[in-house]
């Protein structure tokens, strides 16, 4: 009885250890994500500060000008080295006079699949000071990994 609950023990040990699902996969920023309005953006590597840059190519504008790439510029937190780590990052459009930034978190979904949820603010210039209520906006995007052909 007693070899029999051992045997069990370990067979439920090694089960739990090679269980599906269960490993602590790391969420990386780095690659190309794509949004549900249809903007693309691509991540560099992350320094071992935290830091990274890359571009970022919109969908959608207010304005009337051509959409042009756009540099990225941000952090991500390593202090615990989460397996979904929080991130901030800086978009300053080329072809507008506004800023945008971002923050979120890199998440494995339920589907082991990689999502970026973010909010953002974005802050166009204005002309009077009496204008500074409209000029920042807000709202969340998410982002999905853009998979090459390849893939």
């Amino acid at each position: 009885m007693v070899h029999a609950t051992s045997s069990l023990l370990l067979l439920l040990l090694s089960l739990a250890l090679l269980a599906p699902g269960h490993s602590a996969r790391k969420c990386m920023l780095t690659g190309k994500w794509t949004n549900d309005l249809g903007s693309n953006m691509t991540i560099g590597a992350v320094n071992n500060r935290g830091e990274f840059s890359g571009t970022y190519h919109t969908a959608v504008t207010s304005t009337s000008n051509d959409i042009k790439l756009s540099p990225l510029y941000g952090t991500q937190n390593n202090i615990n080295k989460k397996t979904q780590p929080t991130f901030g990052f800086t978009v300053n459009w080329k072809f507008s006079e506004s800023t945008t930034v971002f923050t979120g978190q890199c998440f494995i979904d339920r589907g082991g699949k990689e999502v970026l949820k973010t909010m953002w603010l974005l802050r166009s210039s204005v002309d009077d000071i009496d204008d500074d209520w409209k000029a920042t906006r807000v709202g969340n995007n998410v982002f999905t990994r853009l998979r090459s052909v390849k893939e």
